[in-house]
């Protein structure tokens, strides 16, 4: 969650000066010069893009190391039956085995797809559903509940999937408004944000036992959590959002042996990926005072915990983005990609960056390009 309060301001300023720039379709796709990508054990990548709330604009996007194109609306050319195409905010996506699972938040379903054709297999509903890890046959997703926005909503879930049947088998009450979550051995890890009912945050990662689906534990961290991942020695590292005001974003790790936190950045976090021990994060933190966004992109050293010192963008690249929305790592090639946000209502932009930061390519996408997930060839 960005404060919905601040994304429909947006899209109630700015959706007046919507420019109808040509969007290029699946029968009309890029094509970047791919000279490295091409030969790799990946298939290719898949792309969600947001849409702007209540606008019914989420889109699937696909790009395609074989050929090297870029092919946006893949669902809408998959599923041409469906009407109203993806829906409404697409806030997550993830593969498992032969299928992919689209989050589609303000909609309130799991779109369910065959991961090689994008063709939709099944639609799981779920209230105000927000992200999906997997772990041992099973999909973990968390789940908001209650009506978008509202301060007395309850509390939030975690909601188990089947895979194979894909119906919802279980659930368990976590905190209110709980966001990313990492599932890892034989427990759940939950971010609690509470964001609906500022200035009274949650703080805690909740912690589940999967055999028992019971929530064990509440880690006490830091208001109004988000961003969670964990590193190759088990340690999970999550963001905090603070309040926008006087509270700043933060990062913490958390020693999930003992379950407490062990260290503390000052450091702002709107996204982050960790690769070969290194977490990639950029900030877009914004402040209600100034009215406006710090921009920053940093790295740290997960096996020593400690921030590099250069940006992993060579200088000047970061002045290509607007607003970074996304981030991922090409685990073959290294490349980062990160998406461009633009100014939320018009198409967004995808780059191409080099493991040393140097630019090498862009793609025009949907409106908010948001997250990336890889296919692999097998």
């Amino acid at each position: 969650m960005k404060t919905y309060v601040l994304l429909f301001a947006t899209i109630l300023v700015l959706s007046s000066c919507r420019t109808e720039d040509p969007i290029p379709t699946d029968e009309d796709p890029q094509t970047p010069e791919l000279p490295d990508d091409t030969d790799t054990a990946l298939k290719g990548f898949y792309l969600i893009n947001e849409g702007n709330m209540f606008m019914n604009k989420a889109s699937l996007d696909y790009m395609d190391f074989e050929t090297g194109e870029y092919k946006r609306e893949r669902f809408k050319s998959a599923n041409p039956s469906e009407v109203g195409g993806l829906g409404d905010v697409a806030n997550d996506i993830g593969i498992y085995g032969s299928k992919m699972y689209i989050v589609v938040n303000a909609s309130n379903k799991v779109e369910v797809l065959d991961v090689n054709t994008g063709v939709k297999l099944k639609q799981i509903n779920v209230d105000n559903c927000r992200y999906i890890t997997f772990y041992e046959g099973k999909a973990y997703l968390s789940t908001y509940l209650g009506t978008i926005g509202d301060p007395s909503a309850p509390l939030g879930q975690v909601n188990e999937i089947d895979t194979t049947s894909l119906s919802v088998i279980r659930k368990v009450d976590v905190g209110r408004q709980p966001e990313e979550l990492v599932a890892y051995n034989n427990k759940i890890y939950v971010a609690n944000s509470g964001g609906y009912s500022p200035p009274n945050y949650e703080s805690t990662i909740s912690v589940i036992d999967i055999p028992s689906f019971t929530e064990t534990n509440r880690i006490e961290v830091a208001i109004n959590l988000h961003r969670l991942k964990m590193d190759s020695e088990g340690d999970l590292y999550v963001s905090s959002r603070g309040d926008y005001f006087e509270t700043p974003s933060k990062l913490f790790v958390v020693d999930t042996k003992t379950e407490t936190v062990k260290k503390t950045f000052d450091l702002a976090v709107s996204n982050m990926v960790i690769h070969n021990d290194t977490a990639y994060i950029y900030s877009t933190e914004f402040n209600y005072f100034t009215g406006k966004n710090t921009i920053s992109y940093d790295a740290i050293d997960t096996k020593t915990e400690t921030i590099l010192e250069d940006s992993f963008l060579a200088e000047g690249n970061d002045e290509l983005i607007q607003i970074p929305y996304g981030i991922a790592i090409n685990p073959d090639t290294e490349d980062i990609y990160i998406t461009d946000a633009k100014d939320y209502v018009t198409p967004g932009d995808l780059y191409c960056f080099d493991k040393n930061g140097e630019y090498k390519w862009k793609v025009q996408t949907g409106d908010i390009p948001a997250k990336i997930q890889f296919v692999n060839q097998h």
